[in-house]
Parts: C-alpha cells; sequence; structure tokens
C-alpha cells in the first residue's frame, strides 16, 4: 500500500482504512475512538493504521483515516482509529475521543490536542523524561513517555529528526487495555518495510518506559 511506511513520511493524500473481521473474539462497549495528532514526517497516520491493524488481529473491527491541513513536512497532522466489536458505519472525524496521542509535544502550546476528550479520557504524549508536563486539566488520565530518544537510540529517523511512531505505539499499548503489545509488535513488524527489528525493540523499549504521571 503507498504510504504505508513506518519509518518514513505520511501520504499526501487522504485514505481510509476501514476492515470487517466476522471473527470478532473481543468486545469494547462502548466503540472506542482515538485521536492522533503530530506534525508531518512524524509517521502519524501510519501510527493510527499500526493501531487499527492490531485492533484487528485481536478480532476487533477497525476504521482509520487521516485529516491533513496543511500538506507538507512539520505541519500539523491528525489521524483518527475507531475500535468496535461490531461493524463501523461511521466514517466522520472524531470529535469526542476516548484517547488522545501526541506525538509531538510541541502542539500542546499551539493546538488544543484534548479539544472533545471525553471526561476520564487518557492522553498519551511524547514528552522528554524527567520534565515536568506543563499545567494540563486534572480531570484525564495522562501517560508520557521519551519517543525522540527511544527512536534516535534505535536508529529510526535521525537524532535530529528521529521517526517515533513506532516507539509511541508501545505506549499505547501499555497505556490500553484492550490491544495487546504482541498485536503490536506483530503488525509494526508486518508493515515496516525497512530496519523492522529496530522497529520492534523501540516499540518493547517504549512499552517498558511508558508511565502514568500525574499533572
Amino acid at each position: 500500500m503507498p504510504g504505508l511506511v513506518i519509518a518514513g513520511t505520511e501520504p499526501v493524500g487522504g485514505r481510509i482504512l476501514n476492515t470487517y473481521n466476522t471473527l470478532t473474539t473481543k468486545t469494547v462497549s462502548p466503540v472506542m475512538e482515538v485521536r492522533f495528532h503530530g506534525r508531518g514526517g512524524q509517521g502519524v497516520v501510519i501510527a493510527s493504521e499500526v493501531l487499527a491493524k492490531a485492533a484487528f488481529r485481536m478480532g476487533f473491527e477497525v476504521s482509520s483515516f487521516p485529516f491533513f491541513g496543511v500538506e507538507r513536512r512539520g505541519a500539523p497532522v491528525t489521524a483518527f482509529a475507531r475500535i468496535d466489536s461490531k461493524p463501523i458505519r461511521n466514517k466522520s472525524s472524531i470529535y469526542e475521543p476516548d484517547y488522545v496521542i501526541v506525538l509531538d509535544n510541541s502542539l500542546l502550546k499551539g493546538v488544543d490536542v484534548l479539544e472533545g476528550l471525553k471526561p476520564g479520557g487518557t492522553v498519551l504524549i511524547n514528552y522528554p523524561d524527567g520534565s515536568p508536563l506543563p499545567p494540563l486539566p486534572q480531570s484525564y488520565r495522562y501517560y508520557t513517555l521519551d519517543a525522540n530518544a527511544i527512536a534516535a537510540a534505535h536508529g529510526i529517523g535521525s537524532k535530529v529528526a528521529p521517526i517515533v511512531n513506532t516507539a509511541i505505539m508501545g505506549g499505547v499499548a501499555k497505556m490500553c487495555d484492550w490491544v495487546s503489545l504482541d498485536a503490536m509488535l506483530e503488525t509494526i513488524r508486518a508493515v515496516a518495510p525497512v530496519k523492522k527489528e529496530e522497529n520492534v525493540a523501540a516499540a518493547r523499549e517504549a512499552y517498558e518506559r511508558t508511565r502514568e504521571v500525574t499533572v
């Protein structure tokens, strides 16, 4: 599939990954909705697709799709994933997510990444180890991991511009109890065109280093 690259850039055109699985064995009630925020070149869209494919491996119905603003490297990019135990008919953007994933913490200053997040929702932020989070609403649960450092250590992207999506997906597996680390790692290994084991190792390390924090 063009653009389906773990260690690469997003495609310039929108598309929907929408797969119906008739062998559902897991349940989520109600539907889980996840919104990803990042910048062009970080693999935001691929991250949402990896989550959808990992959930599909576990028997869920899934839908994953991007939203592009200005289509250039470094511009804000948003992507979405829906996970349900029933076929998904809703193709709209996600305005009230259960989970928010932030691949670039600079967006905390210029974008309302928490907009519409359901009460008691959960947030995962790529943030440097040992650095306190800025003031954030206390009505949500927060997790952090230093995905930049992990990706750079495994040679995914460069030290200046690491590609953090696989590390982030390890954190997602730690944060969510409805998708397993094994399913996530199998999906990453299946879709990564290069550095498969490095991407898998980055996700595994991120899983171990993801921590819930207080604000």
